[in-house]
């Protein structure tokens, strides 16, 4: 079969074939620009549509992955704005659902690479699969305060809203429904893809979310406006100009970029804020992507309504446990990755540690060493790192979306579970990002063998998400062997939650009911309101 051609608006693309999971076809389209490269004066700003090409473009690889601090070395390019298109037919008049992916890495890092994200098993089902790079850290992140300057922040979602908007213009050509788009994402993505819905800017581009292991509230979620200066300051730029600031930032090499942020650490701590993430913009010359408070734009119900699955792993914060002890001193249990920021207490203070004493209080008794149980301690980090405000959004989102919203625990524990296997983790349970090698095929896990615990586990998870993509319900079809249990949606009375591992089960309420009960109390005693970050 000649390899595939596809003309879009802003040219001619050759793609190649690929085989999926069942050893079908399918046509891979990648590194596809969907906006101008962000260089020059483009640096910190927000995306400009793409420019046409003459002839045929190349599209048979992927394009550069965006700069960022992968683990401990940077790499990768600024010229990184591609998308990534994966169909079974071409130009067909029977229009498919789209699904968009948006990787994770704490919007610091990562990118939607193969290696990690192949579109394999997805493209078992009838769907068209979309993936892009967007800018992260201080290229996606950065932000000042002049409202001249067109840097207000969040550059890295409004990247998204033109991969979007890419989408919507585009995705008929590969057979793709631009009126039945799902946006997925694991982690910053599943955060991501709930600012999306926040976004006056994104309304209307999609129309369905699943969102793994990320809210809007997280610690990791969003960041100050004060980095700027302090990055300016690591580059030996001294000035309160921001106009000054901003050209100096822009005019640095990439290599001078990467030694002044080689200066700046990358916080893992939850009681202080992450120096590069998502901010609420100050007014400016600038379309906002986000003017207001998250919750507070949830309450006043002024935002997209979609149908949402949400969700977390069984013990996410193994990873959070992993990278405290790799540091050079652990901080496990220190004050400060036992309290949210949101909670409004400064570290050290008397309020603070009568805090932090009742959550041990709470996690662990009168243990002499809380240590000695290492499966508390990745509970707790499950909880405050990432469960918790993934539950707390939900119930807010319920309060003001008239939609279903599916709430899910993922309990897959195998040789798929690929964080676990990286960093040496033998204790039960399934760690943070550990699901997604059960939705994409991934080169740091063993192949899956037919027939296996892991086959069935993918192609559980397949269908539970193409469904949700195809007709906004994860189960349909009662006499599906693989789904014979209804998923149903959260109500104010019963917080519902699927069992997403080897035996599925609806439950009433979240099986963790009473440790987001003690949360929920932490933040009724807390410092601030909880319409606060």
């Amino acid at each position: 079969m000649r390899e595939p051609l596809v003309k879009i608006s802003e040219g001619k693309l050759l793609g190649t074939i690929k085989r999926d999971k069942n050893d079908g076809e399918f046509f891979a389209f990648q590194g596809i620009p969907y906006a101008k490269p962000p260089l020059g004066e483009l640096r910190f700003k927000a995306p400009q549509p793409p420019d046409p090409w003459d002839g045929v473009r190349d599209a048979r690889e992927e394009g550069s992955e965006c700069f960022a601090r992968q683990f401990e070395d940077f790499s990768g390019s600024e010229d990184c704005l591609f998308i990534n298109v994966y169909t079974k037919q071409i130009s067909s008049e029977k229009l498919k659902p789209v699904m968009v992916w948006i990787h994770g890495g704490g919007f610091t890092a990562g990118s939607s690479n193969t290696k990690l994200y192949g579109p394999e098993y997805l493209l078992t089902e009838d769907v068209v699969l979309v993936s892009f790079n967007y800018r992260l850290g201080a290229l996606g992140f950065l932000s000042l305060p002049d409202p001249e300057l067109g840097v207000p922040g969040n550059a890295g979602l409004k990247d998204m809203v033109m991969a979007l908007k890419w989408v919507r213009k585009n995705i008929r050509e590969f057979s793709g429904d631009p009126d039945n788009v799902t946006v997925f994402g694991e982690s910053a993505g599943g955060s991501a893809a709930l600012y999306l819905t926040l976004s006056p800017m994104a309304e209307g581009l999609f129309h369905r979310v699943i969102a793994q292991s990320g809210g809007v509230t997280n610690c990791w979620a969003y960041s100050n406006k004060t980095s700027a200066y302090m990055l300016a300051e690591k580059a030996g730029i001294y000035s309160n100009d921001d106009a000054l600031i901003l050209r100096h930032l822009q005019e640095l090499s990439l290599e001078d970029l990467q030694e002044a942020l080689s200066k700046i650490p990358d916080l893992h701590a939850i009681g202080i804020l992450r120096p590069f993430g998502p901010v609420v913009e100050k007014p400016s010359n600038e379309p906002a992507f986000l003017s207001k408070q998250p919750l507070e734009v949830i309450r006043s119900g002024e935002y997209s309504k979609v149908p949402i699955i949400m969700g977390c792993l069984s013990r996410e914060g193994m990873y959070i446990s992993a990278l405290i002890k790799g540091s050079a001193k652990t901080k496990l249990l220190m004050h400060t990755t036992l309290l949210p920021n949101n909670l409004g207490m400064r570290i050290g203070s008397d309020v603070h540690k009568r805090a932090a004493k009742r959550v041990m209080e709470f996690y662990f008794g009168d243990k002499k060493d809380p240590l000695d149980d290492i499966d508390w301690v990745n509970k707790l980090y499950t909880d405050n790192y990432f469960l918790y405000e993934v539950y707390r959004n939900a119930k807010c989102l319920l309060e003001t979306n008239p939609c279903p919203i599916y709430f899910y625990r993922f309990l897959y524990d195998t040789e798929l579970n690929f964080l676990k296997n990286l960093y040496g983790l033998t204790e039960p349970g399934a760690c943070h990002a550990d699901d997604t090698p059960y939705l994409f095929k991934c080169e740091l896990v063993p192949d899956v063998v037919e027939g296996s615990e892991e086959d069935r586990a993918v192609r559980r998870m397949v269908k539970l998400w193409t469904n949700f993509a195809k007709y906004g319900r994860p189960t349909v079809d009662r006499t599906d062997a693989l789904l014979p249990v209804e998923w149903e949606p959260i109500t104010r009375d019963k917080f519902k939650t699927f069992d997403i591992g080897p035996e599925m089960k609806q439950h009433d309420h979240h099986p963790e009911q009473k440790y987001m009960e003690f949360w929920d109390d932490m933040f009724r005693t807390g410092a601030v309101a909880t319409s606060k970050l």
